[in-house]
Formats: structure tokens, sequence, C-alpha cells
């Protein structure tokens, strides 16, 4: 199989951390695109319709995107356990909140990147931090426990969501009034898969 990913990109980084934690990393070989919205190479394209990556090339079937369908499927093959069936929904729900932290502030990168300051929109992006915002502060209160359990996928596209903030938005200082999650993050960073995927 083949993945083809940014090392930069929080999505990919859930996957390439998936593989370590099932210590898989042999069978899928991580193929670097340059991954741009406005410009997108033919390749990506051919994997997946919609040009955005990971993108996970398979030999038995089509190629699968989304990194949540992608880190699905592979822990359902290499048997990972990071979907456990007992906190199926809460697992998922953390997965998605991670992922949503992620969306937003892609999309702020996006559109200080892409855009010329002219056109750029700070209420826009003010909006996009609030959604960041508000997540985090969940994360504070309502989920801190379940960070806390055994590793799982929730946790890990969290992880991944917070050290993207540290990243692309270190000014904003998402600790700042969240002492639990920045605890949990500090530790949870010290994972070897964490280590191994940190970004250049």
């Amino acid at each position: 199989m083949k993945l083809l990913m940014s090392p930069a990109s929080p999505f990919v980084r859930k996957v390439r951390v998936l593989l370590r934690e099932a210590g898989q990393t042999d069978a899928v070989q991580e193929v670097a695109v340059a991954a741009n919205p406005m410009d997108t190479p033919a390749d990506l394209v051919a994997a997946n319709p919609l040009g955005k990556i990971p993108a996970l090339i398979r030999e038995d079937g089509p190629a699968l995107y989304d990194s949540r369908v992608i880190t699905r499927y592979l822990d359902t093959k290499f048997n990972a356990g990071l979907y456990p069936e007992h906190r199926l929904w809460e697992v998922l729900t953390l997965e998605a909140t991670g992922d949503a932290i992620c969306e937003a502030g892609v999309g702020v990168v996006y559109e200080q990147r892409h855009r010329p300051p002219e056109l750029q929109m700070p209420e826009w992006m003010d909006a996009q931090w609030q959604k960041i915002s508000r997540a985090l502060d969940t994360l504070e209160t309502r989920w801190i426990s379940h960070l806390k359990g055994p590793v799982d996928m929730g946790q890990i596209a969290v992880g991944c969501a917070l050290a993207y903030l540290d990243l692309r938005h270190d000014a904003r200082n998402w600790r700042q009034g969240r002492p639990e999650l920045a605890a949990w993050e500090a530790d949870f960073a010290q994972r070897p898969s964490m280590q191994a995927t940190r970004p250049a």
C-alpha cells in the first residue's frame, strides 16, 4: 500500500501515528506529494478526485481517502484496537472533534497563504478560531477523563490537532486557561509514535 501524504498535515499525521502504534510502518509506503488547493498534482487527483491528502492506494481495491476512512480501514486490517467497540461512539466523537479543530485551523492557513491580503477576511478567520476555542474548552471540561484513558484513535486525533495548533497558530496560545488539556498534551506528545511523526 502507498500513503500519499505531506508530513505537515495533521490529517496525514493521524494515519502515520496509527501505523506506528500498530507496528505496521513496513506495510505502507509513505509517498510525499505537494498538496496545494490551487494546484493539485495529477497523481493525487487520480487517487482522490477531491485532491486532498491523505489518500491510501491499495492493491486489492480502489484508493481510500479521508483520514477517518483510512484510519478505520487500517485499524481493522491490522487489528490495532484503536476503535474499541465498548466506547466506539465516544472515540468517534472525539476523533471528529480533533478533525474539526484541524479543519478550522487549516482553513485559516489557506486564507492567509492563498488569498491576497486585501481580500482576506479577519472576521472569518476569527470565527474559525472561535470554533477551535469552543472545541478546546469542551475537551478541557468534558473529555479530559477519556483523554486520560487507554490510547485510542480519538486521543490520536486530538494530539495531532493540538500539535498542529502549535505548528501553525502558536501565537494564539491555546494552552491558556486549559491546564488539564495542556498537561495531557505534554504527556501524549512524548509517545514514540508522536515523536517519530513530528513535522520537521
